[in-house]
């Protein structure tokens, strides 16, 4: 049996490490989705409300942030040729993630500006200084740091960036630490941590995996070089042009640079495919290579809210942009990537000791297909009607949809349980 990761599973982190943060993320994942159905009347109201940044951050921390520690603890050891620094760093950095992300998401679901916000907030920044020591100090040990390392190190930075930027912000608002409120710092917040965590993350981490999983020996370092610059100036541009309060036609030159960085990113992928070795492509892949093509769809929401900035349309369009990120190419991406990592992890957690001799199931097996395609039905049928509903305000669609979402996130927990709870077979 093959596989794309045997390579390096001699340099993984044990997954007693990894397992926690997957397990995490999934519950994360029903909670977002039950909070968004619960409450699908925020698309009637102004973007900054209580059970909008409760569900943003339950998504955004609780669903994509743990599920990319959990991964990126287990993949960094492949990508550097190297070891992961310390085990006891991603114990502390789930611990405390794990019990700061809730606190946090409780504080603005109630609006507790005091203890809750402050006190999740502080725990978070504390769980991300450990994960940033661990990235740090394991890609700088290793003598191989290639473009995909510097994109997790730089991708790191900005999330230390954004839960420090976001800590300073609670903080803001009983202590008048920054020149202006809160509020008005929201847009930099949310873009240091989708673009500058999670885009340069994806493209970081996908740009290895998905010719690595298509068994694909496509490699372009220079295009990568160039996409991590794009994507670096288009933040840096943003958040220069956001801090001079430049006009709005400005943002369009970072969303330009952004846009040109992602379509290379989307060639990138493109031409791996078509060289690839593997020739039957699965739906975990196809999911995977879907979630790129998401990434258009939120900036041209983000152009579509700079044309309607002045309307009444503008809160709607800011909810449909987030949602297009969140429960976008970010849901798909890790949908389509869980059950191409988590089934080789708990493989090698079961029968590392018969990997030749010929007896194990294929990695595979560890979960359903048929679960697997139930729920990506689901979830496109619910992400897209979703839409709709934002872009016609009709609150029955919304729910519809909110409650299709809902199956497709347990589908998933279901999926997930299957492979952490599979036994060895008997021979």
């Amino acid at each position: 049996m093959f596989s794309p990761l045997m390579g390096g599973l001699q340099k993984t982190t044990d997954y007693r490490v990894v397992l926690p943060f997957y397990i995490y993320a999934s519950i994360s994942f029903v909670a977002g989705v039950v909070l968004l159905l619960l409450h699908t009347d925020i698309v009637n109201t102004n973007y900054f409300n209580p059970y909008t940044l409760a569900i943003t951050h339950a998504m955004a921390l609780g669903w994509g942030t743990m599920i990319i520690f959990g991964a990126s603890h287990q993949l960094l050891p492949v990508l550097v040729e190297g070891k992961l620094h310390s085990n006891i760093l991603a114990y502390l950095t789930f611990a405390f993630a794990a019990v700061g992300i809730p606190i946090l998401v409780y504080g603005f679901y109630v609006f507790n500006i005091g203890w809750a916000l402050q006190t999740g907030a502080t725990l978070i920044n504390i769980a991300v200084i450990f994960y940033l020591i661990n990235v740090f100090v394991s890609s700088f040990n290793s003598k191989n740091r290639n473009v995909h390392t510097w994109f997790i190190i730089a991708a790191t930075l900005w999330l230390f960036s954004t839960t420090f930027f976001g800590w300073l912000l609670v903080f803001n608002f009983s202590e008048n630490i920054l020149p202006k409120n809160s509020v008005s710092y929201l847009s930099i917040h949310a873009h240091l941590g989708l673009v500058g965590w999670f885009l340069l993350m994806v493209i970081g981490v996908g740009s290895r995996l998905i010719p690595m999983f298509l068994i694909s020996k496509y490699t372009n370092n220079k295009t990568l070089w160039w996409i991590f610059g794009l994507i670096n100036i288009s933040l840096i541009s943003f958040i220069i042009f956001k801090t001079l309060e430049l006009s709005a036609t400005y943002f369009y030159i970072s969303i330009i640079v952004a846009f040109i960085g992602i379509i290379l990113f989307a060639d990138h992928c493109l031409k791996a495919k078509k060289v690839r070795i593997r020739k039957n492509v699965d739906e975990q892949m196809k999911t995977s290579l879907l979630s790129v093509l998401q990434m258009m769809l939120p900036l041209i929401v983000l152009i579509i809210t700079l044309i309607f900035l002045p309307t009444k349309q503008h809160d709607n369009i800011i909810l449909l942009y987030g949602f297009c990120i969140l429960f976008g190419w970010i849901t798909a991406i890790i949908l389509g990537m869980t059950f191409k990592t988590l089934p080789f992890i708990v493989w090698n957690k079961v029968y590392h000791k018969k990997a030749y001799t010929g007896k194990t199931p294929a990695p595979k097996e560890l979960f359903s297909e048929k679960i697997y395609n139930t729920m990506l039905i689901t979830y496109i049928v619910g992400f897209v009607l979703f839409i709709f509903g934002i872009i016609i305000l009709n609150q029955i669609i919304l729910k519809i949809a909110a409650t299709i979402l809902l199956m497709a996130a347990l589908l998933y927990v279901i999926n997930t349980s299957k492979v952490l709870l599979h036994k060895p077979t008997k021979q």
